[in-house]
């Protein structure tokens, strides 16, 4: 098991300095680009491009603690934010693809002591979300060369919930 993103396994945290893009815009962690997604309007995205991951962290609490942030709509759709980044990050071919891999069949636990129990464990106790996204994208990248095929795109698949909800806006516009 690998408890904690540290050390030889610090690559595993969204606090890992690799260029990640979303919306067309390129991010310098994951961590800034998730707290970037936060924000529904894309032009106001910009401090997230330039700040470090940690300070990105804290704008984005900053941001969740708003009056008119729409925490039922950011909750519908942090794991495929999240999830979607991840497989940007250790995209098929990439070194850190490659490093992912060879974390074999290990558990991936985001062990730390500042409370985080929705993306990872605390003290025993957490959902170990970034885990088990991580170990998602490790068996798919594992998938994609068991099969010969190193380029292999499969795009991570939306809930149906936030799908189901696009459709009627479409056809509500339509």
């Amino acid at each position: 098991m690998i408890d904690r993103f540290k050390g030889k396994y610090r690559y595993l945290s969204n606090f890992w300095l690799d260029p990640v893009t979303m919306g067309g815009k390129v991010y310098p962690s994951v961590e800034n680009a998730y707290q970037a997604a936060k924000i529904e309007k894309k032009a106001d995205r910009d401090f997230f491009l330039t700040c470090s991951p940690a300070e990105a962290k804290k704008k984005g609490q900053e941001i969740e603690a708003t009056e008119g942030f729409n925490k039922v709509r950011w909750d519908l759709m942090k794991l495929n934010t999240m999830k979607g980044l991840l497989w940007k990050k250790f995209t098929e071919g990439s070194f850190l693809a490659e490093k992912l891999i060879a974390t074999g069949f290990e558990d991936l636990v985001e062990g730390n002591n500042w409370g985080d129990v929705f993306w990872g464990v605390c003290g025993d106790v957490g959902e170990n979300h970034l885990g088990r996204l991580l170990e998602e994208t490790r068996q798919h990248l594992q998938e994609c060369l068991d099969e010969g095929d190193l380029w292999c795109r499969e795009k991570p698949k939306k809930p149906k919930k936030i799908q189901q909800s696009r459709k009627k806006k479409q056809k509500n516009i339509a």
